[in-house]
């Protein structure tokens, strides 16, 4: 009998102990994914903007050593989501200097086609690191997309 109070109040207090402790470590497991998240995010923007030189430089060393050089001016820019301004990755565009000169982003435009058979990305260079909707945003004519960065996070 006393080994049964013994049990039930051990069982009692863990059962205490978890409407306690699980909620906050619920939400503090939430919060670390949103934190998580939120610096891989800003993540993303700062290796883009501390290498995007050197890793320019990479892309045209390795095209030109492949027989592929660009022949037009490059540069490295992030790519943005349209609509949250979240940083995904980033490109390197080409085109005429004047115009490769005002790109800012890249932005990446989602859709399923035939139902979802296909998911299309299209990457439109652009003249703002936040595009919002994409009103009062710009798309750069004779810039194009050359190569695709994959930043390991």
């Amino acid at each position: 009998m006393f080994r049964n109070i013994i049990f039930n109040k051990t069982i009692l207090i863990l059962l205490v102990f978890l409407l306690i402790v699980a909620p906050i470590f619920i939400q503090t497991v939430q919060a670390s994914s949103i934190v998580d998240r939120l610096l891989k995010t800003l993540g993303i923007g700062v290796v883009v903007d501390r290498f995007a030189e050197p890793i320019n430089d990479f892309i045209n060393t390795l095209t030109l050593n492949r027989g592929v050089e660009v022949q037009q001016k490059t540069k490295v820019v992030p790519i943005v989501t349209v609509g949250s301004g979240t940083y995904v990755g980033a490109v390197q565009v080409a085109g005429p200097e004047e115009a490769v000169n005002r790109v800012e982003a890249v932005a990446q435009l989602e859709g399923d086609f035939r139902g979802g058979d296909f998911r299309i990305r299209a990457l439109v260079p652009i003249n703002t690191k936040n595009p919002g909707n994409l009103q009062n945003v710009e798309r750069i004519p004779e810039v194009g997309v050359t190569a695709l960065i994959d930043i390991n996070i």
